[in-house]
């Protein structure tokens, strides 16, 4: 039996996280006393003793767990932003190709992707590997996410009895364009050029979707929208992640359609001339601790989607 320890058990993902285990018998969850949660000696303690440890700390707490390890034996699963370009560091998106996997598979230190950058990379990372999409691109995109992203501040503000009236509508954010995801939706698609990010947080939980306009002049090599979708449904075969043709709501394409969801659709509309390319999924679930979740599932040589909610 592997012993497991989250720290930072606490927020969001880490919550997702113990959830998506509590059920398990293959693994034995290792806690810290609250008052010790804090204590570098008794953390330091712990992280050495497990298996696995998965880090959901903001960065600078990321870098300065992985610091404590000594124990050459342990696994880390990261899902802060802090090692997402590292090339010494696996990234955690088995979909993308065997190389993910196996890369995954003999590692001991693992990148979780982050949310809205799951669905960029999903959609612009095959199309790039073959060679229909440029990679000196230039590309935009849009996400619209559920305010768990935000954390337990972001919440607060959304499920008090007296919140403003701002928070009715969606909200446009990362306005300068430095949004912490850019350089890993760059580096891992391979793109020579940032593209431009809008992510949009809108009055529901959890969800997400993420979408990239593109105009057929910007493929090269015979691309095409039948072309797009022929690369999709032959990279993207599931369980976790899959092509579905036409999985619009009359019309419609709901953020909230995977809410609770540990998959993700890769989806594609228009015509021929302009093409809409678009990734729903759970910004908790394949956004964030359902990814990690599987990560974990690979080291141990698991089925990918044990215990997770497809």
């Amino acid at each position: 039996m592997k012993k497991i320890f989250i720290d930072g058990k606490a927020g969001t993902t880490g919550l997702r996280i113990e959830e998506r285990l509590g059920a398990r018998d293959d693994i034995e969850i290792v806690t810290l006393p609250d008052e010790l949660r804090k204590d570098p000696v008794a953390k330091k303690e712990v992280l050495n003793s497990v298996d696995i440890a998965f880090l959901c700390l903001p960065d600078v707490a990321a870098i300065e767990a992985v610091e404590m390890i000594e124990n050459p034996n342990v696994c880390v699963i990261d899902t802060s932003t802090a090692h997402r370009t590292n090339p010494d560091w696996a990234y955690g998106f088995a979909e993308l190709g065997s190389e993910f996997e196996e890369k995954i598979k003999n590692s001991k230190r693992i990148a979780v992707p982050g949310c809205h950058a799951s669905g960029f990379i999903a959609l612009v990372h095959p199309l790039i590997k073959a060679g229909i999409l440029p990679k000196d691109a230039l590309l935009s995109a849009h996400s619209l996410t559920g305010y768990s992203g935000g954390g337990k501040k972001m919440i607060a503000d959304y499920q008090a009895e007296e919140r403003s009236t701002l928070l009715n509508g969606p909200r446009q954010y990362a306005l300068a364009q430095k949004h912490k995801h850019i350089p890993e939706m760059t580096k891992i698609t391979g793109l020579e050029n940032a593209p431009v990010f809008c992510p949009i947080v809108g009055d529901f939980y959890s969800g997400m979707e993420v979408t990239i306009p593109l105009f057929k002049s910007q493929l090269t090599n015979g691309g095409s929208i039948e072309k797009i979708k022929e690369i999709y449904k032959n990279t993207y075969k599931g369980p976790i992640v899959s092509y579905n043709e036409a999985s619009d709501e009359e019309g419609f394409l709901s953020s909230a359609r995977y809410q609770d969801k540990d998959s993700m659709s890769i989806e594609v509309y228009g015509n021929d001339d302009r093409i809409i390319l678009v990734a729903r999924y759970d910004n908790l679930g394949k956004g964030a601790s359902g990814a990690a979740v599987e990560c974990l599932n690979i080291v141990l040589g698991e089925d990918k989607t044990k215990t997770l909610v497809i």
